[in-house]
């Protein structure tokens, strides 16, 4: 699967993510709006029956007719309008204190669980005279005439009710005939008022909010589960696709390390069946030594294929003591004589006091030649190589540093990984499985030591290993 493929897929699943999240926030929204209008409903209907009452009535007859005389006050032309209501408030106020007391009497019998305030207001106060109209108060602004309960803002407030009731209020009025006599006979005021009662749920939200917590909950607990879900899946993909290109650059690569070996074999093998290489005891010797090598090449290309198969837990050490300063020396001969035919210079300095160390020889040297081996095939064309080893505090360390290529602090922690090969762009440069340093790193952690990397590009690379010598 190529890469373009596999984003399109991601950038699918993520935009589908979001959708579903959308969706599910939709979902909750709409569930919230319908638990708040049924919370609200149940509210109103419990405090609904407040005006329907003995005592509301008694209440409401005494302030309708303290209003209706102030009224007739005005249209004798004793009040204004604004008098109309000012004159009101002081007789109102004293009502809303026994209002309050048969409110929280009823509230009581009902028992809710929450706070709640209510109000009722005057919206207008409209007289009709035949085909006159004369607003006395009118509502400007959300500033309503405050008659009981617990004044609160309006944009707080739900609305429970509104009434508009016409009333005729029969009075006395007088005039002065064209004789001067005094003159009184019965006149009607036609009203018209318009009331409104709220109700102010307190923390109403945090309520609702309660009621859902368990939606709440279910929710966010699945949509992590399907992110999760995705990660991991979309991860597993990744992983996939690393080891199928894992796999053929490994077949790319053991192809070509085997064709070299067999190439020569084949060339060797023929040229033993000529006349004169066989009549030739130098040629003869020299094409024995060719098989030889390159048999010694396949077998090694062999093991370590299937050396690199094992872990650190399943490779088994035989440890034994040997002396640092000889087992080093044996190590750089070896080294020096497999890369004779290439210009490389190796410095050593080796801990001054001779330590023994309990160590697997021979995993240890292929751990060591891979990593000088590595040093070589990522050199410059001079190969510069110092190799330094120090005891400290009871832990032995080797460190080999080179003046090779280099790599990219994003890449240490990738070295140490199997079949991992340093690239430059996409274009693996140096040739081979991937394996030496995977190797290395099973080896050092088999004997409890560890192994890192420090390196800068283009000046070159340090690898630390550390044994403990107790």
């Amino acid at each position: 699967m190529k890469k373009q493929k596999i984003n399109i897929l991601i950038v699918t699943s993520v935009i589908a993510l979001l959708a579903l999240s959308g969706i599910q926030g939709y979902l909750i929204y709409n569930t919230y709006q319908l638990k708040k209008d049924v919370f609200i409903k149940e509210t109103k209907k419990t405090v609904s029956g407040i005006d329907n009452t003995k005592e509301m009535d008694s209440l409401t007859e005494l302030w309708y007719n303290l209003l209706a005389e102030n009224l007739v006050a005005y249209k004798k032309n004793k009040y204004l309008k604004k008098d109309v209501t000012t004159k009101f408030r002081p007789f109102t106020d004293s009502l809303n204190t026994a209002f309050k007391e048969y409110y929280t009497n009823e509230m009581n019998k009902v028992n809710l669980d929450y706070g709640l305030k209510f109000k009722k207001t005057i919206q207008s106060i409209v007289l009709f005279d035949n085909d006159t109209r004369d607003t006395v108060f009118f509502d400007k602004g959300g500033k309503n005439y405050f008659l009981f309960g617990e004044d609160f803002l309006d944009q707080d407030g739900i609305l429970i009710s509104k009434a508009r009731w016409f009333t005729e209020h029969d009075y006395e009025e007088e005039s002065i005939d064209e004789n001067g006599d005094r003159k009184i006979f019965d006149a009607t005021l036609n009203i018209e008022i318009r009331t409104k009662d709220t109700i102010n749920i307190i923390d109403w939200k945090r309520i609702v909010f309660r009621q859902m917590a368990s939606l709440f909950v279910f929710s966010v607990v699945l949509l992590l589960f399907v992110v999760g879900l995705l990660f991991y899946s979309i991860k597993t993909l990744i992983w996939q696709k690393k080891i199928a290109d894992i796999r053929n650059d490994f077949i790319n690569n053991i192809t070509h390390e085997l064709k070299t070996p067999l190439a020569t074999l084949s060339i060797a093998s023929k040229s033993l069946r000529n006349k004169k290489i066989q009549d030739s005891s130098s040629s003869f010797s020299n094409a024995l030594d060719v098989l030889d090598r390159q048999n010694n090449r396949l077998q090694k290309l062999i093991d370590q294929v299937m050396n690199n198969a094992l872990g650190s837990e399943d490779i088994v050490l035989s440890k034994e003591n040997v002396s640092d300063t000889l087992y080093f020396q044996e190590v750089i001969d070896d080294f020096k004589l497999s890369v004779k035919d290439k210009e490389v210079d190796v410095n050593t300095v080796i801990e001054s006091k001779e330590v023994n160390l309990n160590i697997d020889k021979f995993l240890c040297t292929t751990a060591l030649l891979n990593v000088l081996e590595n040093a070589v095939k990522y050199g410059n064309e001079k190969v510069e190589i110092n190799l330094r080893t120090e005891l400290k505090n009871n832990v032995y360390e080797i460190s080999v540093q080179d003046n090779g290529m280099g790599i990219p602090e994003k890449e240490y922690h990738k070295v140490f990984e199997k079949f991992y090969r340093v690239t430059t762009g996409d274009v693996h440069e140096v040739k081979g499985l991937g394996l030496g340093l995977f190797y290395a790193n099973q080896i050092v952690k088999a004997h409890q030591g560890t192994i890192k990397l420090e390196s800068k590009p283009n000046v070159g690379t340090t690898i630390i290993i550390t044994l403990p010598t107790l």
